[in-house]
């Protein structure tokens, strides 16, 4: 993998992130039966971000929920013969609620459909909406996020790594070249 640019530096970031809960809260009209579920693993931190930015603009604090995709992904047998389940933690009822499902990256459309698969065996969302950081294209499903904070197109031989203080000890978005490879494991 070859590290080709920095797409957004920390201080991007972070001000995208206050635009999107600014998006989120208009969009819905504020914080009424509103949740964030982040999706494993990048996702979990930018969720806890949002709350974070929602809670300083309403003065109310909204739940945040992670979910583990890993047992509802169609290419779990290409991933490894046994999936490593890290834990789906929603511990607040979503059924009725407006549920915005948090990812870093929007690729192939994959994990959302594993995400809205994974929240519906838990209970009836009102409402599923997505926010995702990074938007690169290059869908095989018909999704699309409600929210994005970037919109980087790329080539299937590229890759979009999203750096997070709680996995990487940074917050940033880089663009790195994967050769032949179908653009890395963003979905």
């Amino acid at each position: 993998m070859e590290f080709k640019t920095n797409l957004m530096d920390e201080d991007s970031v972070v001000r995208t992130l206050r635009r999107l809960a600014h998006e989120i809260l208009e969009k819905n009209h504020g914080v009424e039966n509103l949740c964030l579920v982040g999706i494993l693993r990048r996702g979990v931190p930018l969720a806890n971000r949002l709350a974070e930015n929602i809670c300083s603009i309403e003065g109310v604090k909204i739940p945040v929920g992670v979910l583990d995709i890993s047992l509802y992904r169609d290419d779990i047998s290409e991933l490894s013969d046994q999936a490593k389940v890290n834990g789906t933690d929603i511990p607040f009822e979503i059924g009725g609620k407006t549920v915005v499902l948090v990812d870093d990256v929007l690729y192939t459309g994959r994990t959302v459909r594993a995400a809205m698969e994974a929240l519906i065996g838990i209970g009836r969302p009102a409402v599923i909406q997505m926010c995702a950081l990074v938007d690169r294209g290059h869908r095989e499903l018909p999704i699309c996020a409600n929210f994005v904070g970037k919109n980087f197109p790329t080539s299937r031989s590229e890759m979009i790594r999203v750096c997070v203080p709680e996995y990487d000890g940074c917050t940033k978005v880089d663009l790195y070249g994967v050769g032949n490879l179908d653009g890395g494991r963003n979905e």
